[in-house]
């Protein structure tokens, strides 16, 4: 949610919105589970979100800081050791962020309360 939040110009928490600033001028590195590239695809052609694939690679190619890291088997296995988190697409963001060691940006709330990563969010 927090890349639509920042492609779409809505309000971010401080914090998050900091992130972006910092990834964008090359302070700090975002890193993009591929499965999230399927989730805005999935809303954009329902019309539930404004963004689009297209919006998302030309910040990707713009921001060279925030880059997008692939599905893989290993990513799946992580994945399903989870135990605490029910959806099987937040699982696999979770499962991202623990292959990488990194924190994850996110409102959801059962990432949130995971013991498996941690959240940023406010």
């Amino acid at each position: 949610m927090a890349i639509i939040l920042r492609l779409e110009k809505r309000k971010l928490p401080g914090k998050v919105k900091e992130i972006f600033k910092k990834a964008e001028n090359n302070q700090c590195e975002i890193v993009i589970p591929a499965i999230v590239f399927a989730e805005i695809a999935y809303l954009s052609e329902r019309g539930r979100i404004d963004t689009n694939l297209e919006e998302v690679g030309s910040y990707l190619k713009k921001h060279r800081t925030i880059s997008e890291c692939s599905l893989n088997l290993k990513t799946i296995t992580i994945a399903f050791d989870i135990d605490d988190i029910p959806e099987l697409h937040d699982k696999l963001i979770s499962a991202s962020a623990m292959q990488h060691n990194l924190k994850i940006i996110t409102n959801d709330p059962d990432i949130q309360k995971s013991k498996y990563v941690k959240a940023i969010w406010k």
